[in-house]
């Protein structure tokens, strides 16, 4: 049954100063400070937020510190019932205001909208499912009289850092499987999208969730990466889970490394898709378009490569040309239907198209895309389509998170897989072959977390263990049974018989 509408975010709220949620209450930040945020696509800004402090870090570790002592003893039935209220409460929202902040702060199209609510909802309702098969094992002794137990426990405070691209759902997924093994949360969000991921904080609050177990901290981008180093490094936090660019994922490494600490690092993706001779070609250009353009192609598994059977290549780049030219590209402000509308920022604009313009002055040739630059705020960038791009090439091996794909070809399967595996990222990637057996063989060859077989690179459910395999995609997995090995430690626990004598 579907929350009621008492649980909506006022209506006319996004003006209002975004505060710090600490302990069950939401508060300035402990010296005042505070930045702005603007609306991408206007590029005026829409409210105040206030901005954590290495002193409001303090405080709320201290406060998950203590609130993980009771809630990692809750029962698993109390915080089932809280995941599935609160993804009750998620879908709520999609007839609220939330659709329009999403819309005013990250640009999000009608689709976009639609995935962050729904999949959030969906994986609250999954994250639940999982609270009672957080199980243990009973191992055989060699020594007389002792049983030997291993359960899986809870860690303590977990610090989350989540991006402003799937500002609901991947807040969602950054602290739903830590809060359901019995974890407390340190939420550093976005300072582009804090409103948009406090919606996650809302739901949960209202669901039930007690104070402390999970605290919301934004911060300016001046303040960043102090108050970052210092969470990272803080002795009371014993996880870090990040998701976003692998530049700032290697400083988070360096940083736990310095003290040992475990992360979850999902970061950059410049996933190939790989169509052979066999492919159903219609069935792939379908793919590779939503797997490109979802979002802009500001998606950690968008597809940026495009490999293709030099037998096919031919009608398989009429037929993406075709479907590309077909798409509305726009204001999504003031056209809702379009397909694409703004990136981010204009610099993210602009650093995607310096990547076309070097890849072209280069000698690329481009397909398709007009190198232009529009919208109030400069951030609409149509989609780009490039071939003859080579492997000194700037576009080549950095991520473009933009609209944009390089297309290739190949002859044999062994040259393909070669291709799909020679860039530092290694999060998804994409096989489209009619024959399964053979699609199978070079799954299993590409260097990717996940591979999808006649189907696109941007695809991830709940369940599944999502993440890249080392290099510019991080290391660790989100998701399922994999998620609470990543969120939970296992400890040895041994039962001796009373009376037994031990001897050297």
């Amino acid at each position: 049954m579907a929350a009621t509408s008492t649980h909506q975010i006022p209506e006319g709220s996004f003006s209002e100063p975004q505060l710090l949620y600490i302990d069950g209450r939401y508060q300035g930040s402990s010296d005042g400070a505070t930045f702005s945020v603007q609306n991408p696509m206007t590029g005026r800004t829409m409210y105040s937020c206030a901005s954590a402090s290495v002193d409001d870090y303090t405080i709320a570790i201290d406060v998950a510190h203590k609130a993980y002592q009771s809630w990692s003893k809750t029962s698993p039935t109390a915080r089932r019932l809280i995941f599935l209220k609160a993804a009750d409460i998620m879908e709520s929202y999609v007839n609220g205001d939330v659709p329009e902040l999403l819309s005013q702060e990250v640009s999000a199209t009608k689709h976009w909208i639609k995935v962050n609510i729904h999949a959030t909802a969906g994986l609250f309702r999954e994250t639940a499912g999982l609270v009672t098969h957080i199980k243990g094992e009973i191992i055989p002794a060699d020594r007389p009289g002792t049983t030997i137990l291993i359960e899986r426990q809870a860690v303590g405070v977990v610090l989350a850092i989540s991006p402003w691209n799937a500002p609901i759902n991947l807040t969602a997924r950054a602290i739903a499987c830590p809060l359901i093994c019995g974890n407390t949360v340190v939420l550093k969000p976005s300072e582009v999208s804090p409103k948009c991921q406090d919606v996650v904080v809302k739901a949960l609050t209202a669901a039930g969730l007690p104070p402390g177990c999970l605290n919301f901290l934004p911060t300016s981008s001046e303040r960043t990466p102090e108050v970052m180093e210092y969470a990272v490094k803080h002795p009371r936090v014993l996880r870090v889970n990040f998701t976003g660019g692998d530049r700032v994922g290697r400083i988070i490494a360096g940083w736990a490394a310095t003290c040992l600490k475990q992360c979850v690092l999902e970061l950059g993706g410049k996933a190939p898709v790989l169509v052979f001779d066999d492919a159903n070609i219609d069935d792939a250009v379908e793919a590779v378009v939503f797997g490109a353009l979802s979002n802009a192609g500001q998606i950690c598994m968008s597809t940026e490569r495009v490999l293709l059977h030099r037998s096919i290549s031919g009608a398989f780049k009429e037929k993406l040309l075709r479907k590309v030219e077909g798409l509305k590209c726009g204001n999504h402000l003031e056209d809702p239907d379009v397909s694409i509308s703004g990136l981010i920022t204009p610099a993210s604009a602009t650093r995607v198209l310096d990547l076309v313009n070097a890849a072209v002055n280069g000698g690329a040739l481009l397909l398709t895309g007009d190198k232009k630059i529009t919208g109030p705020n400069k951030t609409i960038l149509g989609p780009h389509i490039l071939e003859g791009v080579t492997p000194d090439m700037d576009i080549a091996h950095k991520e473009s998170f933009g609209p944009v794909m390089i297309l290739s070809e190949f002859d044999t399967d062994e040259e393909a897989i070669a291709s799909a595996n020679s860039s530092d990222f290694s999060l998804c990637a994409s096989v489209f072959s009619r024959d399964v057996m053979r699609a199978m063989d070079v799954a299993r060859q590409v260097r990717a977390g996940g591979c999808h077989i006649n189907g696109p690179t941007v695809y991830v459910e709940a369940p599944l263990p999502n993440g890249g395999t080392g290099g510019g995609s991080g290391y660790g997995r989100f998701g399922g049974m994999a998620g609470v090995e990543e969120f939970t430690e296992r400890k040895i626990i041994t039962l001796a018989k009373p009376g037994m004598k031990f001897h050297f």
